[in-house]
């Protein structure tokens, strides 16, 4: 891990980045691929609850096969298959194959996601994993500032076909990277099964693990308020508030700079504070802004610049949730680790693949079905953490 570090973590990056891009890239898009296909906003947003599906399903898949096969070989088929998907995308022709092809181009990035979770686990000790996972998100959250306003630069000087070209570019970028400068971090365990009784055992002894479900559930359901952000501000933004597809790309990119500030800053508080502290006063935070920004709906006091600075303030919360929890779920697992990704994985994105199937099933042409999930998410979250989690003695060794 120690030659070629910056490069070896860039990569890593890349792979975490992957399924967030392939997200964001496209939301610009929305509009005009509802007119292209004479379908409804809310038929295109469910192309993003199938990505979203596909994340959580294919990370189980891929979990035991990190864990029997070794990290790469299962990433190198997993990009693969969302390089020829993602060119699928472009000839499709109605939104039904779109909606499809997403849920596959999704089992195809998500093997990115679970891998360089595991990867970090391999390399790391609990702390130190947390602060590499900081780093892991800079790279995540600058997709959310690159993406959108890409997406809507192809928009504005070719067309929506072009964003998914450019996505099987990136990954063909990534699978080189992954192929020539990845070193593998473990070889795998031949005698590990994959026998379905033997997974369901694996999983089920991770899935009862306190300190992994307590965790996991926390981050997990304080991720899913963010993927109704996704789902919702596409509509919001460019309809409710009139903003051109490149001014909604700059709002997304500003909001989205929070999880950079945030991740920052998480590596620094941690000499001082442990990782459970600083996630419990961001799931704090986070919550008041949720509440917040129910308050300003039901007032009518709601308008562009204060959504703005409310979401700000939540994907900031976000940014000391996300890799504290983490590591803190993933600390109990050392040649399992790829299962536990992968359920850590699935369980975030499956209630993220709810959140936004919420939205898009509520939506009613307000803020409102958005602002409530998001503010509902950060709540649960929240009381999770104060009732939920493991006691100060089970939990001295992650936090040491």
């Amino acid at each position: 891990m120690h030659k070629n570090k910056k490069l070896i973590l860039l990569i890593l990056g890349l792979l975490s980045a992957i399924g967030p891009f392939s997200i964001d890239m496209y939301l610009p898009a929305f509009e005009t691929i509802s007119k292209d296909f004479d379908t409804s906003i809310d038929k295109v947003q469910l192309s993003l609850t199938a990505f979203f599906i596909g994340i959580a399903i294919g990370q189980i898949i891929y979990g035991p096969l990190l864990d029997r096969f070794g990290r790469k070989k299962p990433l190198i088929i997993g990009l693969f298959i969302y390089i020829v998907t993602s060119i699928l995308c472009v000839f499709t022709r109605n939104i039904e194959s779109l909606i499809l092809l997403r849920f596959l181009q999704a089992l195809g990035s998500c093997a990115g996601m679970v891998a360089s979770r595991a990867m970090v686990q391999d390399y790391y000790e609990p702390r130190e994993a947390a602060r590499t996972f900081s780093l892991l998100m800079l790279v995540v959250a600058i997709s959310p500032i690159l993406a959108p306003s890409a997406g809507a630069f192809l928009m504005e000087h070719l067309d929506w076909h072009y964003i998914f070209i450019t996505l099987a570019a990136l990954g063909i970028l990534i699978i080189i990277g992954t192929i020539f400068f990845l070193p593998e971090s473990y070889k795998g365990n031949p005698d590990f099964s994959l026998l379905p009784p033997a997974i369901i055992r694996q999983y089920w002894s991770v899935f009862i693990d306190r300190t992994f479900i307590s965790y996991c559930l926390i981050g997990s359901i304080a991720a899913a308020g963010l993927y109704a952000y996704l789902a919702g501000s596409s509509f919001i933004i460019q309809e409710l508030y009139g903003l051109s597809k490149k001014e909604y790309g700059l709002v997304f990119a500003f909001v989205a700079s929070a999880l950079i500030l945030a991740t920052q800053l998480n590596r620094q508080f941690l000499k001082r504070w442990t990782m459970s502290q600083i996630s419990r006063i961001a799931n704090i935070g986070q919550a008041l802004v949720g509440i917040a920004m129910l308050v300003t709906v039901w007032t009518h006091n709601l308008n562009l610049q204060i959504l703005i600075a409310l979401v700000f303030g939540y994907l900031l919360c976000q940014g000391f949730i996300f890799p504290n929890t983490s590591a803190m779920a993933l600390s109990p697992f050392k040649r399992t680790a790829g299962s536990a990704s992968a359920l850590l994985g699935c369980l975030q994105m499956g209630l993220g693949a709810v959140s936004s199937g919420i939205v898009s099933f509520f939506h009613n042409g307000t803020e409102a079905p958005m602002l409530l999930v998001m503010c509902s998410c950060a709540c649960i979250a929240l009381l999770l953490h104060l009732f939920a989690v493991p006691s100060k003695t089970a939990m001295n060794n992650v936090l040491k």
